[in-house]
């Protein structure tokens, strides 16, 4: 089967509170979404992954995507089942058999129920990720009990709900007009055959605050393996009238001579989280006899060693950054830095310590010639095994 997956973020998630939606909001360092998106885009069973967006929201999907090798989005609608059905229309050029149709706000979807709902797609046209319900069921008549209902035989909709392409397309044309909360009730309509498929509690939808922190506790319990690494780097003043340091440029009387923008603090930290997934040091991956990064914003070598942290499953718990220089002084740009490098890592800025120091007039340092830092990284990884 030649498997799509239509991934559907086009709703605002006002119940989570602030301006930004829900989807779009850091989860362990990343947005929501991109976490829902990642883990079809790995499967080795999805030919394909697009989203269905907000029209409003296009900035906030490219930079929440960056690198990922998904389709370009689609804009949705008024409705869920009019956001769905145009995703669906996008994706008959390349004539799927089956697609999945999944949450952009269910962040935790594992592999192993993917593929589950793939393999009921075998013998049904519709097969849908649900949840046993196990607690006694009451029905209300305001704030009373008017009745114990039989939980017998009920379940809770999860998604991914896949379908045979052909059928919930037409099912999604003559479902328009009429309100569905969800796919699987579009296919039942339609007289198709829907099976249920065992899901897990993590595959929880993020629709509040707390379940934005759930959401959190299930990443850190999950990634048990955690991991310190440290980073140093030097470089000498030279001809200049400002210094890049830690992400924020300060005015100064000299500047910092390196092949890219000489910016110990982010040199540093770059090393730092490199060495909590053993990935060697900046130089291995940033020559500095490659004409590319002559004069290059630092900020990207710090971002590749994020972003090499979470390719590996990895959150980024915690960065310290410690300046030792006699001048320029670091206390009247600390918050500036520390908002800086929480942008480039995706953390909040708690996440993110900046300490500056002084050798007391000695070495290098206490002669004004240059700046030092050195760096600490905490990281939190999957737990693999071994020893």
């Amino acid at each position: 089967m030649r498997a799509f997956a239509l991934i559907v973020a086009a709703g605002r998630g006002s119940r989570v509170g602030g301006d930004v939606p829900k989807q779009y909001l850091p989860l362990a360092g990343e947005a929501v979404l991109r976490r829902s998106l990642r883990a079809f885009e790995r499967h080795p069973a999805i030919a394909a992954t697009r989203a269905v967006i907000h029209a409003d929201d296009r900035a906030l999907y490219d930079a929440a995507t960056a690198g990922m090798n998904v389709l370009a989005p689609v804009t949705g609608g008024a409705q869920r089942q009019e956001s769905v059905l145009r995703g669906l229309e996008s994706l008959a050029e390349y004539k799927p058999d089956v697609v999945l149709i999944h949450d952009g706000a269910r962040p935790l979807i594992s592999a192993a129920t993917i593929g589950s709902v793939l393999d009921g797609l075998a013998t049904r046209p519709g097969a849908i990720a649900a949840i046993p319900v196990r607690d006694t069921l009451k029905r209300g008549a305001g704030d009373t009990i008017a009745a114990t209902v039989d939980r017998a035989d009920l379940w809770r909709a999860q998604t991914p709900q896949g379908f045979r392409y052909a059928e919930i397309l037409a099912a999604h044309r003559s479902a328009v007009g009429r309100e569905c909360t969800d796919d699987a009730q579009v296919a039942e309509q339609a007289g198709l055959a829907v099976t249920l498929v065992r899901d897990r509690e993590d595959n929880l939808k993020i629709t509040t605050p707390e379940d934005l922190m759930r959401a959190e506790s299930i990443l850190a319990a999950a990634s048990a393996d955690v991991r310190v690494g440290s980073g140093f780097d030097v470089h000498r003043f030279g001809p200049g009238d400002a210094v890049m340091l830690c992400g924020v440029c300060i005015p100064f009387h000299a500047g910092l001579e390196g092949h890219s923008d000489a910016d110990v603090g982010l040199h540093a930290l770059c090393d730092a989280l490199l060495a909590t997934i053993a990935a060697g040091d900046i130089g291995q991956h940033f020559s500095p006899s490659d004409a590319r990064w002559r004069n290059a914003d630092s900020s990207q070598f710090v971002a590749f060693a994020a972003a090499q942290v979470r390719e590996r499953g990895g959150m980024i718990a915690h960065v310290d950054v410690t300046v030792i220089c006699e001048a320029p002084k670091v206390a009247p740009h600390r918050a500036a830095m520390t908002a800086r490098i929480a942008e480039i890592l995706g953390v909040a800025a708690e996440r993110v310590s900046i300490k500056a120091t002084t050798t007391e007039r000695l070495g290098f340092t206490g002669r004004g010639e240059g700046i030092a830092a050195s760096a600490t990284a905490t990281v939190r990884l999957p737990w693999r095994g071994g020893r």
